[in-house]
This record gives structure tokens, C-alpha cells and sequence, in this order.
């Protein structure tokens, strides 16, 4: 009997999906659960698995066609079963032919290979979409070589843009046969980068080209090691805590990745940062010696405040003023020595390789403008833009957030752009400055440019929107609010904190310690794991506790979900957390990952919040938000006596729907996650 194999659910407030591209064809047997096509929506691009065992009898959309949920986009039976009992021998005999031509032409070209031993064909591999708003990205590095054999989604190269710095995957199976840009390339969407050919192909380009490239690359790198060996600077380079997102003015340290005396490298991983968005490694400004450590682990520094310094390996830490004469002497000494080595050996170089030499001093050069001191933190990408075209970055004045260096500032002193204008320098033009006082921190520079203009919204806030006031029309809500002290929860996490991270691999913060007591709460008070539906006038009481934590970003707030939540230990919670967040930061959700939630949990004090009042979103009962956590003197009892003290203070404002839970039975939910987290009795859960 044939199965009809309809468009699933693709997520939360998902009502349709585009097919990309279909895996199996007409006649193409299937097995359970094996992969049918592939699926694009605003939130998430997957695969459709097959619902059945069978042969595809019928396909019902072609690739590029946008399907409802639920409507019938192919047909799986048995082979040989007709999937009309109505149709003619006409289509019949079509269909035999259109599964007979394939396997013709799959012959045809599987002889054709064999006996050649070349196939002239090569898939094109563009510069794929990396973002919403990214019309071009840079290319940072190669991972694979011309002559390489790559596998489906196995990294060829790396790429990055304002935003975010990835990886790009092989789109097919073949050997690389062509590249068609060089690394520090900006390269537009859509352009070909690269071509893969099935290995027997020919490459496009000559093989000296590649050999001149390989030698040209390897004297860069002999050149950029030698002037690191001989080039030396008496003075210590301050590392600064940098700017670590938008609205973030503070991180903590986790862990120094380098010691006292080590050697760095420029962009070497200095230490790992974590904030309440984003856990990350700082790279080193600067090559030379880390002399110097001014912050410990689990430190919170606020931006531009300095953490480190870097030297050359034998002067000492900046410490007092009497050391300024031998670094003046130092200074003066050691250009003359790099500068009679440097004579020495290229003059040996020019007898043999001298129009490459030239080509390579000129690209060193550039290579050691910002290898000297005080050179302001920039990204990689900023970073190797500058050298590219030579361009001191303490001679440029950035115009992003807090004054920070981006590539088109670079791009405008190499004179291949004008500077791009900040806010504040739109605002003081004309003006006489009337703005030079108001507040930037926050702020994004580039939404001035929305000032003014009407915008065609993306299919996330569409939806969000949509959802949100559906939300209060169907449902009764009201906010219920209580005060909850986790001094002793931050004292443990402080205590605990690498010990988890080196064990488990998942930081430590707070939201698995809330998530887990409100896991534990959800158990003990199973009417607020419940769902109403007005039309049966039913109840329904989830077996299972799946709560959705709420994701900021670039595309728009997404919920993906800890499903079975209930029968998972606290660092696998932590662990889920963090790999959530990163496949929705990454666009790389399943539609499993945001369907099935029956609790949410969002962080509403990531810019300080002290409350809030969440919208919950129907089926689900309730919505759990957390404030900012704030130090605060607080009235405590003490051996039977009042005292105030200092405590780490946190509101949890709780959002129900009121035809579910009544107002008593809201207190007690929150009263039990409270007395939780305020007792703080986890360190059988911590399991270290």
C-alpha cells in the first residue's frame, strides 16, 4: 500500500519550508529513516528523513518549491505498485522510462570514466551566504590543497567576515582541482572560489603556478620567523581586555592558556573569556614573551582594562621608571644588529631569487608594521588587512563601538574607501557636535542607517511577531515575582568552576543551576508542566519535562529545546545548554531541536534588567525569566539577629497562563525553585 510522505513540522511557529534538493529519485528504494530531501526555513536547513521502507513512487514538488506543513510532497510503496489506480499505460511507460534513462546514463558515464580514465566535469564551489546583511567574506585560510581528495562537508577553507569567522564545507565528493582565490581575498557571495572534479580530472591551472605559490609561501613564513628571531623590542605591549560583543562591557577569565616566560605568537590563544553571551579565546596582539599576568582566573574585567603584558623575551615587565635608560639603549643597539643581519642575508638571497625576494620584503614589511608596541586590539581579519596594505593601525581611528578599528577604517587609510562615518560624527556634522556627550555604550553604529527608512522585516521577526500576539489574545497571563539570594550558588560556581570546565567541557554559569532546579520544580508540580485546550476542554500533563531556552541571535530570538530534561544531570544540562546555543548561533538546529518545548527559561538581565514580564507562548503553561544578578546589602538572620550583609541578589519573575495555574500554585512553584537555589545543595549534582 503506498504511504504518502508529507512536509513535517519544522520547528515552533514554522508553517512552511522551501525544498533545496531532492536526495532520492523516482524508483530509488528507501529504508526507514533514511534521508528523502533537504529542507530550507528561516530557522533551520535539514533533512527529511523517510517515514517508511519502500520504493519512491511519486515526487509532488520540485527543488525550490515552498510546501505547507502538512501537505503530501512525495509517495513510497511498494516497487511496481501504481500510485493511481486510474492511470493510463501512458504514464506507466514514462515512468519506466524516466527510472530506466538514469541508470542508462549512470552507465554510460560510469564506461566512459573507466575507460578515459577522465571525466571533464567539476562542481563550482561558491562563496556560500554567511549571514544575514554579509555580502562578502575574506579568505583566511586553505585547509586543502589543489590535488586533495574532499568529502562531502569536510572544511576547505576558512572564511571571515565582520561577524563571524567559519569554516566552509565541500559541497560535494571529489578531488580539488582548482582554487580561484588566494588567502586575504574579499570575495562577493555567490563568486566561485574553487572547483571539485571526481579525481581524474585535469586542473584548469598549470602546476608551476602552485609551485611558484608553495615557494613564494614557504620564503614568507622562512622571512616572518627570521625578523621574529632577530627583531626585538626593549618595551612590553599591554594586552587589553577587548570588546567581546555588542552591550557586553565586562568578561571573566576562565583560563590562561599561556604562562609567565612563554612564547606567543600574533593571534596565538592567550586565555579563554567567558561573559553571559559568549565563551571565547583572546588572541595575542603581539609576538614576543608574556612577562607579565595582571589578572587572575575567574576575574571580571571590565573593557580596555589591561591584563597582560608581552615583550620581547629579554626586557622585563614594565615596573618601574629606572629601567627606561637601558630600554632607550636597547632600542638603539639592536636596529643596527637586525639591520646588519638582515644586509648579510639578503644579499645572498638576491643572487638566486631575487625578483621573489623583492616580493616577499615588500609583503614583510607590511607583515611588521603592527608587530611593534601599543598596537590596538583588532580582530585577525583587521589585523592581516592592515598588513596587507601596510597600514599602521596606530595611525587609524576607528569608528566602531567604544572607537574600535574595522575593516573599511583600514580599507580608507590604504586610500581604496572612504571612512565609514560613526553615529556620533553623522550627528556632530553640521551640528557643531550637539551629540559629543551622549551615551555609545550599547549602541550599534549601523542601525543610524535605519533612521529614516521603512524596512522589509525578516521571516523570524514576522513570525515572532505574529506569535506574540496570538499569545495574549488566546491566553490569560500574569506575571508572578519573587527575590531569590544566590550568594551560595555564585560562591560554588566560583569554587567549581574549572574543575567543571576541565572535566566536562561545558562553563559553568548560572542558567544550569536555575534550569535545573526548575527541572525539579516542573517534576513536583506537574500542573504547571501542562497544557489546556479550550476546545475538548482537556488537560493534558506532560509526561515529560522538555524546557526551551531562549537564544539571542544575529537572525532573531530562537527557543531551541533540552527535551526529557527531567533525566538529565546537572552538567549534562550545562553541556546541552552550550550546544544549543551554538547550533543556533551557527544555523545548524534541527527541527527536533526547537519542537516539543512545554516550559521556557529566558535570560532577561544579559543588559542588566532587574525585571521583566516574559510572554509565554501557548501550549506551553510558563515561562521562567532570570534578572540580573546584583550585589546588594540585604537584611539576614544570624544565630537568631538581624544583621545587613552583602549578598548576590537575583528576581525570577514567573509568566503563567492563569486557565492552567491558579495564583497559589504559581507561588509554590517559585517557592520551591527558591528555597533550591538559596539552600544550594548541589554538589552531588556537580559530580566532580
Amino acid at each position: 500500500m503506498a504511504h504518502s510522505v508529507e512536509m513535517p513540522e519544522l520547528g515552533e511557529s514554522v508553517t512552511e519550508g522551501t525544498i533545496t534538493q531532492w536526495l532520492k529519485s523516482v524508483g530509488d528504494t528507501v529504508e526507514v529513516d533514511e534521508p528523502l530531501l533537504e529542507v530550507s526555513t528561516d530557522k533551520v536547513d535539514t533533512e527529511i528523513p523517510s517515514p517508511v521502507a519502500g520504493t519512491l513512487l511519486e515526487i509532488k514538488a520540485d527543488e525550490d518549491d515552498t510546501i505547507e506543513v502538512g501537505e503530501v510532497i512525495a509517495t513510497i510503496g511498494d516497487e511496481g505498485e501504481s500510485v493511481d489506480s486510474g492511470s493510463d499505460s501512458k504514464a506507466e511507460a514514462k515512468e519506466e522510462e524516466k527510472d530506466e534513462e538514469p541508470k542508462k546514463e549512470e552507465m554510460a558515464e560510469e564506461s566512459s570514466s573507466k575507460d578515459s580514465g577522465a571525466s571533464g566535469d567539476a562542481t563550482d564551489v561558491e562563496m556560500p551566504e554567511l549571514g544575514e546583511s554579509v555580502t562578502e567574506g575574506t579568505i583566511t585560510q586553505w585547509l586543502k590543497s589543489v590535488g586533495d581528495t574532499v568529502e562531502v562537508d569536510e572544511p576547505l577553507l576558512e572564511v571571515s567576515t565582520d561577524k563571524v569567522d567559519t569554516e566552509i564545507p565541500s559541497p560535494v565528493a571529489g578531488t580539488l582541482q582548482e582554487i580561484l582565490a588566494d588567502e586575504d581575498d574579499t570575495i562577493e557571495v555567490g563568486e566561485v572560489i574553487a572547483r571539485i572534479g571526481d579525481g581524474s580530472a585535469p586542473a584548469k591551472s598549470d602546476d608551476s603556478d602552485s609551485d611558484s605559490k608553495a615557494e613564494a609561501k614557504e620564503e614568507e613564513r622562512a622571512e616572518e620567523s627570521s625578523s621574529k628571531d632577530s627583531g626585538a623590542s626593549g618595551d612590553a605591549t599591554d594586552v587589553e581586555m577587548p570588546e567581546l560583543g555588542e552591550s557586553v562591557t565586562e568578561g571573566t577569565i576562565t583560563q590562561w592558556l599561556k604562562s609567565v616566560g612563554d612564547t606567543v605568537e600574533v593571534d596565538e590563544p592567550l586565555l579563554e573569556v567567558s561573559t553571559d553571551k559568549v565563551d571565547t579565546e583572546i588572541p595575542s596582539p603581539v609576538a614576543g614573551t608574556l612577562q607579565e599576568i595582571l589578572a587572575d582566573e575567574d576575574d571580571t574585567i571590565e573593557v580596555g582594562e589591561v591584563i597582560a603584558r608581552i615583550g620581547d623575551g629579554s626586557a622585563p615587565a614594565k615596573s618601574d621608571d629606572s629601567d627606561s635608560d637601558s630600554k632607550a639603549e636597547a632600542k638603539d643597539e639592536e636596529p643596527k644588529k637586525e639591520e646588519k643581519a638582515e644586509g648579510s642575508s639578503s644579499k645572498e638571497e638576491k643572487q638566486d631569487e631575487a625578483p621573489k625576494k623583492d616580493e616577499a620584503a615588500a609583503k614583510n614589511t607590511s607583515a611588521k608594521v603592527n608587530n611593534g608596541d601599543n598596537v590596538p586590539y583588532v580582530t585577525p581579519l583587521v589585523r592581516k588587512l592592515a598588513d596587507k596594505h601596510g597600514v599602521d593601525l596606530n595611525s587609524v581611528e576607528g569608528t566602531g563601538v567604544g572607537g574600535r578599528i574595522r575593516k573599511q577604517d583600514v580599507l580608507a587609510a590604504a586610500g581604496e574607501g572612504e571612512a565609514p562615518k560613526s553615529g556620533s560624527d553623522k550627528a556632530a556634522s553640521g551640528k557643531s557636535g550637539e551629540r559629543a556627550n551622549w551615551s555609545t555604550k550599547s549602541v550599534d553604529p549601523e542601525k543610524q542607517e535605519l533612521i529614516g527608512t521603512t524596512q522589509k522585516v525578516n521571516r523570524i521577526r514576522e513570525i515572532t511577531a505574529s506569535k506574540m500576539v496570538e499569545a495574549l489574545q488566546i491566553s490569560a497571563q500574569l506575571t508572578h515575582v519573587q527575590e531569590v539570594d544566590v550568594t551560595a550558588v555564585a560562591d560554588m560556581r566560583k569554587k567549581n568552576k574549572q574543575a567543571f570546565i576541565d572535566k566536562y567541557g561545558a562553563n559553568l554559569s548560572y542558567l544550569p543551576f536555575i534550569v535545573k532546579a526548575t527541572v525539579e520544580a516542573l517534576v513536583s508540580h506537574p500542573n504547571v508542566n501542562a497544557s489546556y485546550n479550550p476546545e475538548t476542554k482537556e488537560m493534558t500533563y506532560h509526561a515529560d519535562v522538555n524546557v526551551a531556552i531562549a537564544v539571542d541571535t544575529p537572525r532573531g530570538l530562537l527557543t531551541p529545546v533540552i527535551h526529557k530534561a527531567q533525566d538529565k544531570t546537572l552538567p549534562e544540562i550545562a553541556q546541552t545548554i552550550a550546544e544549543l546555543a551554538d547550533k543556533a548561533r551557527n544555523n545548524k538546529l534541527k527541527p527536533n531541536d526547537l519542537t516539543g518545548a512545554t516550559f521556557t527559561v529566558t535570560n532577561i538581565g544579559s543588559e542588566g534588567a532587574l525585571l521583566d514580564t516574559p510572554i509565554l507562548v501557548p501550549p506551553q503553561a510558563g515561562i521562567l525569566g532570570t534578572a540580573a544578578i546584583t550585589k546588594r546589602p540585604v537584611v539576614v538572620n544570624d544565630d537568631g539577629q538581624d544583621a545587613i550583609a552583602i549578598r548576590q541578589m537575583c528576581y525570577l519573575p514567573f509568566t503563567y497562563d492563569h486557565q492552567v495555574v491558579d495564583g497559589a500554585d504559581a507561588g509554590r512553584f517559585i517557592t520551591t525553585i527558591k528555597d533550591r537555589l538559596e539552600t544550594a545543595d548541589f554538589e552531588s549534582d556537580l559530580a566532580l
